[in-house]
């Protein structure tokens, strides 16, 4: 039998209407099966089991035979040592930890039947490819309703924490300056996929705290950006405008001893003319200039529209920008994109940190019309109904960090697909 099967009976709590004892005798209830760990070290996390009268929480560590535990050399890795709860399928040998002490161990209770095992086997070759991407696709056809509207909400849930996360380790490279880890991720965002990485370096090397002293001044706001791309030099033929830009940057430059990016690192190739960076660029040096205290505001605003506004820039004077033929104002699916990827996840990490009601986003999420890219057209093509950036959102977190990465003992999808196939 693979271990992974033994994974997905234990994660799935298939044993649930079977009692589970220890090898010693003594009755175990199991809260909660854990956390699947993907890292090294036990195999769940912060499971929540009493054995006897005894409750504890901690990890637990899954094998066929109990002696795999010396075959993977367990006993002398202190990672192990919070093992609760050692289950198996075959206890041929007491297990002990780095520090002698003796683990307790469960042969695991389940449905045995063997037209039950052996149907499941036949049925997929092997645990690992029962729910491959095209066997889910040739079911979700036929029954759409596996994934479900709380599934979509709990992956929703899923991604909003992990780009807390992401947020939290800007946070400690800014020592928790909001306003700051704000503007890195809005100017990578500018840059949206092709360019993120380059528009995330431009931000680096160009601190909010240089573009505040010069925020009255549109013209030195977007000759310091477009400088520090690099793709302002003397290298190739300046219009009058960009020398003027070029010469003011020259001037800052010195003043600040900044450093521009590698202009190789700009990408053009499938990109369209109001995707390319000169015009990303003075995009956000016109959002810097009109908006004193955008991230406040930004963060404030609970209204849709109002949020759309903040974003929208205001052309005083759209003279300049029509004699250089560039669209300057950003379109409203750029804004919408803006809003998914980084108002609302600062949206919830600020108010997960300041400890507030955090629903607003999936409200926000919910009011906005869903994305239109090659992922979110596969799950359309196989039935799944997006209305909005929430269903989005979770699909495309529901194939990047399930599917991708063939992590189906832990999708609600396969739960669903297993049940189908097996019952």
């Amino acid at each position: 039998m693979p271990e992974l099967l033994l994974h997905y009976i234990w994660q799935n709590r298939i044993w649930n209407t079977f009692p589970q004892m220890t090898t010693e005798g003594q009755p175990i209830l199991i809260h909660s099966v854990g956390q699947h760990n993907l890292n090294a070290g036990p195999d769940y996390a912060h499971a929540h089991i009493t054995i006897g009268e005894q409750e504890w929480v901690g990890n637990v560590e899954i094998h066929i035979n109990a002696s795999d535990w010396y075959k993977h050399k367990h006993h002398l890795n202190p990672a192990y040592d919070s093992v609760i709860l050692h289950v198996v399928c075959n206890a041929d040998k007491d297990v002990y930890n780095s520090k002698g002490e003796r683990i307790t161990q469960c042969v695991l209770n389940y449905p045995k039947q063997q037209d039950y095992i052996t149907q499941l086997l036949q049925q997929t070759k092997t645990i690992d490819t029962i729910y491959s991407v095209v066997k889910c696709s040739n079911l979700l056809l036929q029954h759409p309703d596996c994934i479900t509207q709380g599934w979509r909400q709990t992956l929703m849930k899923f991604r909003l924490e992990k780009k807390y996360e992401s947020i939290q380790r800007l946070l400690n490279i800014t020592q928790n300056n909001w306003e700051e880890a704000f503007y890195i991720s809005l100017t990578r965002n500018f840059g949206f996929s092709i360019n993120s990485l380059p528009f995330e370096l431009l931000a680096i090397q160009t601190p909010l705290t240089f573009l505040r002293k010069h925020r009255n001044s549109l013209f030195q706001l977007t000759a310091m950006l477009l400088g520090q791309t690099g793709l302002l030099n003397d290298n190739k033929p300046l219009t009058e405008e960009q020398k003027r830009l070029y010469k003011e940057y020259l001037f800052l430059q010195k003043k600040f001893n900044l450093v521009p990016i590698d202009p190789s690192l700009w990408k053009y190739s499938r990109t369209r003319p109001y995707n390319f960076p000169e015009v990303r660029v003075r995009q956000l040096a016109h959002l810097i200039y009109q908006s004193e205290f955008l991230f406040s505001q930004l963060m404030e605003t609970q209204n849709l529209n109002k949020l759309n506004s903040l974003l929208q820039i205001q052309m005083n004077d759209a003279t300049i920008y029509e004699q250089l033929n560039q669209p300057m104002m950003m379109s409203k699916n750029t804004i919408e994109l803006l809003l998914i990827n980084t108002i609302i996840p600062y949206q919830y990490a600020y108010n997960t940190a300041k400890q507030q009601n955090t629903n607003i986003v999936y409200s926000l999420l919910q009011s906005i019309a869903p994305e239109n890219n090659s992922i979110i057209k596969q799950w359309k093509s196989i039935g799944q109904n997006v209305t909005s950036a929430l269903d989005t959102q979770a699909l495309l977190h529901l194939y990047q960090n399930y599917c991708q990465p063939n992590d189906c003992i832990n999708c609600d999808v396969a739960y669903q697909i297993f049940q189908i196939n097996t019952y």
